[in-house]
């Protein structure tokens, strides 16, 4: 994003977007009350033709969280170039590169770790909903099967990036209790929330009903605490194996 066009009605070097002159956009106005949903990887500019107040929301999903973790990824890196001078008279250096981190990216790499186990959890739920619904499920079964193992292969390919880069060793996450977050009602919601939305996509309304006592759940196995990208790993493949798949 940091070397495309700022303004593609005003000057364009051509020898730095050789192919400027052949891109195709769409363009429209919009008018209050509307939302405009830009898909990810899809550049856009906002021109306001009055004074205006928009709010904006950045979104990820299954889709797109191999890219998050890569601009996370980025911007950790420049948090920590910008301060590296001050290194060796800082008491803790990593803890203030998460912070700035959080400040330019909007999460540091606690908060993005501790949705993806909760983004994993949330699936294996509505999994085991599923397999209790279905006879014989597997992921084709229903398209709403099949996203969701969409997302559980893509929350191990994510895990298994983090695992693979030495910048995460640096900072200490704490651990996440396996048990304390299914008994959050905010997480209860959460999985609610994703089980009329697939529902509704899909077309399954009959297998969005709401969860109540996620605490009676035996999907989970052994693995109570997840503290590393290891512990995510090993409790996404228990689990799945302890609903059958």
């Amino acid at each position: 994003m940091k070397s495309s066009v700022y303004d593609i009605f005003g000057d364009v070097c051509k020898s730095k977007y050789p192919g400027f002159e052949k891109a195709i956009w769409l363009e429209c106005t919009q008018e209050p009350n509307e939302i405009i949903f830009v898909p990810s990887g899809w550049y856009h500019q906002v021109h306001n033709l009055e004074d205006t107040i928009s709010i904006n929301h950045n979104w990820f999903n299954a889709y797109n969280v191999s890219w998050v973790w890569d601009l996370l990824l980025r911007e950790y890196h420049e948090a920590v170039g910008y301060i590296e001078d001050i290194k060796d008279i800082c008491d803790d250096f990593e803890g203030l590169c998460q912070k700035n981190l959080a400040a330019n990216a909007g999460m540091d790499f606690r908060d993005f770790f501790t949705f993806m186990t909760r983004f994993a959890l949330a699936n294996l739920v509505l999994l085991h909903q599923l397999t209790t619904d279905v006879r014989n499920m597997d992921r084709n079964s229903s398209q709403m099967a099949r996203l969701l193992f969409f997302n559980l292969e893509n929350i191990q390919h994510v895990a298994l990036k983090m695992k693979s880069e030495s910048a995460w060793q640096n900072r200490g996450i704490n651990t996440i209790n396996i048990t304390e977050t299914i008994d959050d009602q905010s997480f209860v919601e959460f999985c609610n929330a994703m089980g009329t939305t697939y529902g509704t996509m899909y077309n399954e309304s009959q297998h969005s009903q709401t969860l109540q006592n996620l605490e009676q759940l035996n999907i989970f196995g052994s693995h109570q605490h997840i503290r590393i990208p290891d512990d995510l790993l090993a409790f996404v493949e228990c689990s799945l194996k302890l609903v059958g798949k």
